[in-house]
């Protein structure tokens, strides 16, 4: 996967290759609730709003 995103970067246009991430991230939040930039907002400034939206999402157990 990791030659597969690289090949894809380096052949599509900048704007192509910045749309899938934001494409990527907003199906990885939605989806999962969980993405990169969620991960870096909570490491830096952890606010209980998004900790609360991931945990409820979570199986119970």
């Amino acid at each position: 996967m990791m030659t597969t995103g690289f090949l894809f970067a380096w052949r599509a246009r900048p704007w192509v290759a910045v749309a899938a991430v934001i494409v990527m991230e907003a199906g990885c939040a939605l989806w999962v609730r969980d993405n990169l930039a969620l991960n870096i907002i909570m490491l830096v400034h952890p606010v209980d709003a998004i900790k609360h939206w991931q945990m409820a999402g979570a199986p119970a157990g």
